[in-house]
């Protein structure tokens, strides 16, 4: 099968994802640290990992970032319309989703996996494919509205 690519929104640049995370209205997620806590900007966040109580942060600026914090928890702070899980060990921000690829292995049964703009490729899980493919339709939609939104807006 031929890998499905998202002309439409994609490639993002730096500056279309800025843009996008006014649109979507992404807030700073707040992480602690020993002693202290830290704002990130949670719309430059590419993909999250869960190595068992730890969560590593994978940012489209190539740096990496490790949490005490379960990936359960992070996922509760990040706004669902724009990060999905994708399987136990991941979470990727659509605003950095490249293509989706279906491939087929020789029993017959499907399997997705998606490549990012960084260049990860990241496996969707069987239990978890509808789900993501209807959360990616969601995320295209209400990225069509919010840019006729903007356009149909007069500029002062």
């Amino acid at each position: 099968m031929k890998a499905l690519k998202n002309t439409s929104l994609y490639p993002l640049g730096s500056p279309n994802v800025e843009q996008l995370a006014q649109q979507f209205a992404i807030p700073d997620l707040t992480l602690p640290f020993w002693r202290f806590r830290r704002k990130m900007p949670a719309h430059r966040i590419v993909r999250l990992e869960g190595e068992g109580n730890y969560t590593l942060f994978h940012f489209a600026d190539g740096s990496q970032l490790m949490v005490s914090l379960t990936l359960k928890k992070m996922q509760s702070r990040l706004p669902a319309n724009v990060f999905v899980r994708l399987h136990k060990k991941n979470i990727i921000n659509l605003m950095y989703l490249n293509e989706i690829h279906p491939d087929r292995f020789s029993t017959g049964k499907s399997h997705l996996s998606v490549s990012l703009l960084n260049g990860d490729r990241v496996d969707v899980s069987r239990r978890k494919a509808n789900e993501f493919m209807q959360q990616v339709q969601g995320f295209r939609q209400e990225l069509l509205i919010k840019k006729s939104t903007s356009a149909a807006m007069p500029t002062a």
